[in-house]
Order: structure tokens, then C-alpha cells, then sequence
């Protein structure tokens, strides 16, 4: 029997957490680079990296990252595969959002569905379907059902361009009370993928928020499903301890995989993943 090879993303910084949250934090290009070594060296094949300006706020910023993109692919010799954000965090209108992406003309990007909605279906649909002429991967990001019902929707409608093959990121434990994350929130997302038929020729993959989110990978990769880690959502390992860095939490996550009998995806398949032309 054929196993999918299983991808694991690492998203290393996030938004909104700093060195004041984890001193092993990467927040600059050179920081980022070694981050992204060392977590290739671990079994990532692919990192989703949010750039800070000088301030070390989140920033939607071409020239950012440009640079950050170039220290990446010098340090790793282009082996690792770069998503960048385009995660609004209240600084940011859609229409900023996709400024970013047609200036930059990433290799991938990461969409939450419910922000770039917020510049009119028709703008977005634009977008998409562009994205999709250049050749982007797009993952798009839910966060609940009303994401996915909205997201098939427009998938059915035919917004996102050629699209054939949705890739998906089911986000958990982002909006529960305590911000934890538990394996049994991936059930309703991928109820739903039943209720809308779209179990078969759907790539989704979950990132999990707080000290669960061991637990909660482990689930997805039992599913079939591909996985993200690091420190934009957890700081923790499995027994409760903080981590060293990044690198021991894709460590520990391709121990899992290991376990589960995935083997983890090359750097051609990643980019098969990911959806890049």
C-alpha cells in the first residue's frame, strides 16, 4: 500500500509573538535563514514566514521580503520552500494584502478566506484568478465551518481560477476560549469535506494553537492530512516543556510521522503540495 508522504511546514515566527516570548524567536532575514537550516535539517521541507520592519512589527512588505526570501534560499541552497503571509493582523486592508502578492509574486502564499472576502467576492475572485495565471500555490486558510461552506461555495462557482485540486489549512484552536487546540477540532472540518464531496482530491493541511498542538498534528497526520509547526502557534512540546527552538518542534513532529508510517515529502513534492506550477 502507497503512503502520501506527509509535508511539514514550519511557520517559525508568526505576527505577533517576539524575543520577549521565546528568545529563539527568528525575527530578522539572518535569523530566519538559520531557522530555516536547521528546520530542513529536521525533516521541513517548506517554512511560512511572516517579515517584521524595524520596529519588529508584522509587515506586508515587498523589499522585506525579498531579502528575507534571498537569505533563505542562500543558506539552505534553495532546498527549502518559502510561503509567505498575507495575514492582515488588523494593519492591513485586502486591498493591501494582495498588493503584496502581485508585487512580490511569491512561489506560495497562505490566504485567510474571510479577510480577502472583505474586499468584495468580485475583487477577490479577480485575485485568485490571477494568482492561479502566475502560477502561485495558494493555500487558503479556514477557520471554521462557515470558512469551508463559504470556500466551496466559491469553488463551485469557479472563483479560484483553474483550480482542480483545493489546498486547504484547517486552522484549530485558534478562536477556543483558552486558545487550545484539541485533536477532536479537526472533526468538523473534515465533516465537512464528506458533507461537500470533497473528501477525494483535497489537499488540507493544520497548524494548532497552544501546548495541544502536538496531539492535535499527530491527529492530522493520522488522517492523512499534511501539518505546520512552530512557534507562530506553540511554544511547547508535548509534555508541557517550551521548546529549545523550532527545529525541535519539526523534530518532534517527523518522530510522529515516523511512527505513523508517513514518510516526509522531498522538497519537488512539497512544491506538488503546495500547488506550484
Amino acid at each position: 500500500m502507497t503512503v502520501d508522504p506527509l509535508l511539514i511546514m514550519v511557520a517559525p515566527n508568526g505576527a505577533r509573538r517576539t524575543k520577549n516570548d521565546h528568545p529563539a524567536l527568528p525575527m530578522t532575514a539572518p535569523e530566519l535563514a538559520e531557522t530555516a537550516a536547521a528546520c530542513l535539517a529536521e525533516g521541513a521541507a517548506a517554512m511560512h514566514v511572516h517579515v517584521r520592519d524595524e520596529a519588529g512589527a508584522h509587515a506586508l512588505d515587498a523589499d522585506l521580503y525579498t531579502e528575507a526570501l534571498a537569505a533563505i534560499r542562500e543558506r539552505t541552497n534553495g532546498r527549502m520552500l518559502v510561503q509567505v503571509t498575507t495575514e492582515a493582523v488588523g494593519r492591513y486592508s485586502p486591498l493591501e494584502q494582495m498588493q503584496l502578492v502581485r508585487a512580490l509574486r511569491p512561489v506560495a502564499v497562505s490566504v485567510a478566506l474571510r479577510e480577502i472576502l472583505r474586499a468584495g467576492e468580485a475583487a477577490a475572485s479577480a485575485f485568485f484568478a490571477w494568482t492561479a495565471e502566475q502560477g502561485i500555490g495558494v493555500q487558503h486558510i479556514l477557520y471554521d465551518d462557515v470558512d469551508l461552506d463559504k470556500f466551496v461555495q466559491l469553488f463551485r462557482r469557479g472563483d479560484f481560477g483553474d483550480m482542480r485540486q483545493p489546498r486547504l489549512l484547517f486552522v484549530l484552536g485558534r478562536y477556543a476560549r483558552d486558545q487550545e487546540s484539541r485533536p477532536e477540532d479537526l472533526d468538523s472540518f473534515l465533516a465537512g469535506l464528506e458533507r461537500h464531496g470533497l473528501v477525494v482530491g483535497t489537499t488540507w493541511s493544520v497548524c494548532a494553537f497552544g501546548r495541544g498542538e502536538t496531539a492535535a498534528l499527530a491527529a492530522a497526520i493520522a488522517r492523512g492530512g499534511h501539518v505546520r509547526v512552530g512557534f507562530e502557534n506553540s511554544l511547547w512540546n508535548a509534555d508541557g516543556a517550551m521548546a529549545r527552538d523550532n527545529a525541535e518542534r519539526v523534530a518532534a513532529i517527523a518522530r510522529v510521522a515516523d511512527n505513523a508510517g508517513r514518510p516526509l515529502a522531498s522538497a519537488q513534492q512539497a512544491r506538488a503540495i503546495l500547488g506550484i506550477a
